[in-house]
């Protein structure tokens, strides 16, 4: 069974950002969503700590818009300040993706059963997703559809190639990634035909360690009812 899903999403605002640089202050949107902000709304449709979601490529459906709101940020001194926050408005995206398993969860082996993982995660995109679904802020509230991806005409379908520059990737946690690490990870993007290629997050060539960062425990929540729960707990003990 191939374990990929194809999904739409669209929203009214969404407001990509790398998180590097909009501690504070006014925050302006990417153009297009970032890699990390995808495999957050797909790990809001569906996640379990078996598997990690690969982003394969996500396609711009509608025209690039952007739409500037008044807002007031809390000051880490004390108080509000006014700040001018530029979002995209009336967005929508085809997205493909596929899951691979978490081979750092050593302890969730018995739970790699394909066939059961891909059902449910397309059982929830056709739901709208377990989670709410964000578009890169608590405020962009977004929905997901089930899709077949590349139907439907896009709005950039017919435009050979359009460059974004230098663009924030994502994370690697140290649950996924290096061990100890909390490092982020940048991409030359572009976009052919109206669809981004993104490249796997090894792939990425220009990475900055944030900080030292220990691996989170699972949380518990969800594991007892699929029988997981035990083995878990038989693991975490013994470390």
């Amino acid at each position: 069974m191939e374990n990929k899903v194809e999904f739409k999403v669209y929203a009214k605002y969404a407001l990509f950002t790398d998180p590097l640089t909009k501690i504070g202050g006014e925050k302006c949107s990417y153009q297009i969503p970032t890699y990390e902000a995808l495999k957050g709304i797909i790990s809001s449709v569906y996640w379990k700590p078996t598997i990690i979601w690969i982003v394969d490529k996500v396609r711009i459906m509608k025209p690039i818009k952007t739409q500037t709101r008044s807002a007031k940020p809390v000051i880490y001194s004390g108080g509000n300040s006014l700040s001018i926050y530029t979002y995209l408005a009336d967005v929508e995206y085809q997205v493909q993706a596929h899951f691979e398993w978490n081979m750092k969860r050593e302890n969730m082996t018995h739970d790699r059963n394909e066939n059961k993982h891909f059902f449910v995660a397309r059982r929830m995109i056709e739901r709208g997703g377990r989670r709410d679904i964000f578009l890169g802020a608590r405020e962009c509230q977004g929905y997901v559809e089930p899709c077949n991806f590349g139907e439907s005409n896009g709005h950039y379908d017919d435009i050979p190639e359009l460059a974004f520059g230098l663009m924030f990737h994502g994370f690697d946690y140290p649950d996924e990634g290096e061990d100890g690490k909390l490092v982020v990870r940048f991409w030359w993007s572009q976009m052919k035909k109206g669809v981004i290629q993104f490249p796997r997050p090894k792939e990425c060539t220009i990475k900055k360690l944030v900080r030292p960062m220990k691996a989170q425990k699972i949380q518990t929540i969800g594991l007892d009812e699929e029988g997981l729960l035990e083995g878990y707990e038989e693991q975490e003990a013994n470390k």
